[in-house]
C-alpha cells in the first residue's frame, strides 16, 4: 500500500477521528439491528447484530489503544507506546473469532429447530441503512490508513468491511426467506461466520508480525537504500534493520565512506542522509553508523 506521508499532528488527529467515527457508527447500528431482530426473529439479523455489538466493543478497545499509542515516549517507554496498536489488532482478532463461533452455534440451532420469520421488510430496510452507514465509515477509514498506515485502523476497517459482506448476505437471506426458502437464513449465517473467522485470522497474523518486530515492506527498504546511496560521499550501505511500532518507523543502517575521509566529514554526510530519510519517513527514528569502505566489520556481516 502506498502511504501518503503527513505531519505527526495531522496523523494523530485523523487517527482519533477514525476511532470516534467507528464507535459512533457501531452504536447507531446496534440500536437499529436490535429493533430489526425483535421484529423479524431472523437469526441472520441476530448474527449481524452480534457482529455489530462486537464491533462496538472492539472499536472502544481500538479508541483507547490508539490514544495510548499516540502518547510520546516517557521514562519507562523510551521507544514510545506504538505497540498498543498491534495489541489492539490482536484483541480485535479475538473479538471477531468469538463472534464467528457464537454465530455458528446459533445458525446450527436454527437449522435444527426452524422458526418462522416476521416483518421481513423492516429487517431489509434496517440492513440497507446498515450497509450505507458502514460503507461511509470504511471509506473514511481507508482515507486515514492511506495517510497513517495504522495497524489498528486497518484491523478495524477490515472488521467493518466484513460487516458489509455480513449485511449484504443478511439481505439476501431475508429476501430468500420471503420467497419461500426460510432455511437459507441459517445457511447464510453459517457462511457469514466462516468469512468472519477468516478475517480474524488475517488481522491476528498482521498484529503478531508487528509485535515480533517484522521488517518493513521490501519497497520501503529499497527506498531507504536508494536514499542513502544517492549521497555522493556514500560508498555503500549494509546492515539495514527496520521495524515499525505504531506510527514510528525505526531505521538502523551502516554507511560506508572513503577511508581517507575525516570522522567529522563522515558524520556531516551521515547527518544529511539522516535528514533525507526523515523527509521520506516523517515519523522515523533513524540511527546511522559510519564505516570506512572496504573494511569488513566482523560483528556485522549482513550485506544488502
Amino acid at each position: 500500500m502506498n502511504v501518503i506521508t503527513i505531519d505527526s499532528a495531522h496523523s494523530s488527529h485523523l487517527l482519533r477521528l477514525a476511532t470516534y467515527a467507528s464507535v459512533a457508527t457501531a452504536l447507531v447500528l446496534i440500536a437499529g439491528k436490535i429493533a430489526a431482530w425483535l421484529m423479524t426473529g431472523s437469526v441472520s439479523v441476530m448474527a449481524s447484530l452480534v457482529d455489530s455489538m462486537l464491533d462496538a466493543a472492539a472499536s472502544i478497545v481500538n479508541l483507547l489503544a490508539v490514544r495510548y499509542s499516540l502518547m510520546p515516549p516517557d521514562r519507562d517507554h523510551r521507544f514510545g507506546h506504538g505497540k498498543a496498536e498491534p495489541l489492539a489488532g490482536l484483541g480485535q482478532a479475538a473479538f471477531i473469532a468469538g463472534s464467528a463461533v457464537f454465530l455458528t452455534l446459533q445458525a446450527i440451532e436454527r437449522l435444527l429447530h426452524p422458526q418462522p420469520l416476521r416483518d421481513l421488510a423492516v429487517g431489509i430496510g434496517v440492513m440497507v441503512f446498515a450497509i450505507a452507514a458502514t460503507l461511509v465509515l470504511v471509506m473514511f477509514q481507508r482515507h486515514v490508513i492511506a495517510r497513517t498506515n495504522s495497524t489498528a485502523i486497518r484491523a478495524d476497517a477490515l472488521h467493518y468491511f466484513t460487516d458489509l459482506i455480513t449485511n449484504t448476505s443478511t439481505i439476501v437471506a431475508l429476501v430468500l426467506a420471503y420467497l419461500g426458502w426460510p432455511g437459507m437464513d441459517a445457511v447464510f449465517a453459517l457462511g457469514i461466520a466462516a468469512y468472519i473467522l477468516y478475517s480474524a485470522f488475517q488481522i491476528g497474523v498482521e498484529a503478531v508480525q508487528l509485535l515480533m518486530d517484522h521488517e518493513l515492506p521490501e519497497d520501503d527498504k529499497r527506498q531507504i537504500v536508494e536514499i542513502a546511496s544517492r549521497h555522493p560521499a556514500v560508498r555503500g550501505v549494509h546492515d539495514l534493520r527496520t521495524r515499525r511500532s505504531g506510527q514510528t518507523y525505526f531505521i538502523q543502517c551502516h554507511l560506508e565512506f572513503d577511508g581517507a575521509m575525516s570522522l567529522q566529514a563522515a558524520h556531516a554526510a551521515s547527518d544529511e542522509v539522516f535528514f533525507d530519510l526523515q523527509k521520506a519517513f516523517p515519523n522515523a527514528d533513524v540511527i546511522i553508523h559510519e564505516d570506512p569502505a572496504g573494511v569488513e566489520d566482523p560483528a556485522h556481516t549482513q550485506k544488502l
